[in-house]
């Protein structure tokens, strides 16, 4: 499956974590639905380690689509407001802490045991994601 973490932005705050999200996009040629795949936090080119949680039920991305993926819960005043852009659909973690640990951190996408994909965020960069 081809999916890409396309931006990642870090909270204003560690309370407002409604600014703190990530933007995947499904470039592949068909349908394809989160349901059960894992987020995890690791450096560099290592193995995960733990998983920040499981999307469940998840999301389905129609091919060409973006959603955005928000690490706080959408009901908590204290959380902030979340972006609200055209065209991007937002999904909430319903986290209760910062999923990044500063520049370096690298997310990483997974459906069970197989990568989808990584991103490793880098704040001085436009989009939040490191050169390659």
């Amino acid at each position: 499956m081809d999916l890409r973490i396309i931006q990642i932005h870090a909270a204003d705050s560690k309370k407002a974590l409604n600014t703190e999200w990530f933007v995947i996009e499904n470039t592949s040629k068909g349908p394809f639905t989160t349901a059960n795949c894992s987020l995890s936090l690791t450096r560099g080119k290592g193995k995960p380690r733990g998983s920040l949680g499981t999307l469940d039920p998840g999301f389905i991305m129609a091919p060409g689509e973006k959603v955005r993926v928000i690490t706080g819960n959408s009901g908590k005043k204290i959380h902030g407001k979340a972006p609200v852009e055209d065209g991007i659909n937002n999904y909430y973690l319903f986290l209760a802490a910062p999923m990044l640990r500063g520049p370096g951190s690298v997310l990483v996408f997974t459906l069970r045991s197989l990568e989808l994909c990584r991103a490793e965020y880098d704040p001085k960069q436009p989009t939040g994601i490191a050169a390659s």
